[in-house]
């Protein structure tokens, strides 16, 4: 249900994608990302995230905190009203040093040149420090030019629900909502004409949506300020799996058909070559 550098499966993949206007940020925006990663390689593994923005530092990071099941939440007050999609649309569609950094269970490394990826891995610890093939840099190098890249170096060898990746960045297109959804995991670049099966909750939102909207998530009374200022009061979603097959790539939809309440304009989103 995404990309990794060695072998591993993935499972019970929630995206999260919120369109908002934070009070010191602008127009951003909010992206969460978790599943349960079982590592099948034979030593650390790592899953890779392209993310539609041309900079990211650590301070882009959300803490979860206490509030671990952020994005269960967002599921549970969806999953009620959710169905499961019955189609869907197909499209196509100045580099920094990597920054490194520990998240939860991952060393992070964000980089908006893939390509200087390698060399920048011998600042992971050894027992996090993944092999990576050049020829998957390359493939993020020359299809998500303007994007950056985070490459997420875990260990854990048996399955393991880490806390949610959590943060905030200005898009390269405030009107269109994309979560990354990539599949490959043999450390090999995705197969771009393979039919793939995914297992996903796909979840919305947008501060500028009307009244009665969505569902309202349920949050707990303790949890911090900072992070409740990043979360929407109320979130659409759809889940796709049980078996189904869709085109590789990712999820995408317009601010416009969010507002609209329309998921069924959800679309597979391909990487064009440049």
């Amino acid at each position: 249900m995404c990309i990794s550098t060695g072998e591993a499966a993935f499972s019970g993949t929630i995206v999260y994608c919120g369109r908002q206007h934070h009070r010191v940020h602008g127009l951003i925006h909010v992206l969460g990302y978790q599943n349960t990663a079982v590592n099948l390689s034979d030593g650390p593994n790592a899953m890779l995230l392209h993310l539609p923005t041309r900079q990211l530092t650590p301070r882009h990071f959300l803490s979860a905190g206490r509030t671990g099941d952020v994005l269960h939440r967002m599921v549970a007050a969806v999953e009620r009203v959710a169905a499961a999609a019955d189609g869907i649309a197909w499209m196509s569609a100045e580099p920094q040093a990597v920054q490194v950094f520990d998240h939860d269970v991952y060393t992070v490394l964000l980089a908006e040149d893939p390509t200087a990826v390698l060399a920048a891995l011998r600042q992971v610890s050894p027992h996090r420090r993944p092999d990576l093939e050049p020829d998957l840099l390359r493939f993020y190098a020359d299809h998500f030019p303007d994007h950056t890249i985070a490459v997420c170096c875990f260990d854990n060898a048996d399955a393991q629900r880490a806390k949610p990746l959590l943060l905030w960045y200005a898009p390269l297109d405030p009107d269109r909502l994309t979560v990354p959804a990539l599949d490959s995991h043999t450390g090999r670049a995705p197969d771009l004409n393979a039919a793939v099966p995914v297992d996903h909750w796909v979840l919305l939102s947008t501060d500028q949506a009307p009244a009665g909207w969505g569902t309202p998530v349920d949050y707990p009374g303790d949890m911090r300020h900072r992070l409740r200022a990043f979360l929407p009061t109320a979130i659409m979603g759809r889940h796709y799996g049980q078996g189904q097959g869709l085109p590789n790539g990712d999820f995408t939809i317009s601010h416009h058909d969010l507002l609209a309440g329309d998921l069924d304009r959800i679309e597979r989103l391909q990487p064009t070559h440049r």
